[in-house]
């Protein structure tokens, strides 16, 4: 069955360690596809928001 996870974190370092966690007990082999997002918010650089996403789509 093919399945998706998805991550949605503040920062790109705590994105990576949520990943890698979740990826450590997938397969290599049942691994489809990543996608990455960033996103930022805001006008002024000191009022920006970013979010950095992915999504891991996978057979389970």
């Amino acid at each position: 069955m093919v399945q998706v996870k998805l991550f949605d974190c503040e920062h790109e370092q705590d994105l990576e360690e949520n990943m890698n966690e979740f990826l450590s007990d997938i397969e290599d082999r049942n691994i489809i596809d990543v996608k990455y997002h960033v996103a930022a918010i805001g006008e002024a650089e000191a009022d920006q928001v970013y979010c950095f996403s992915a999504m891991v789509l996978y057979v389970k």
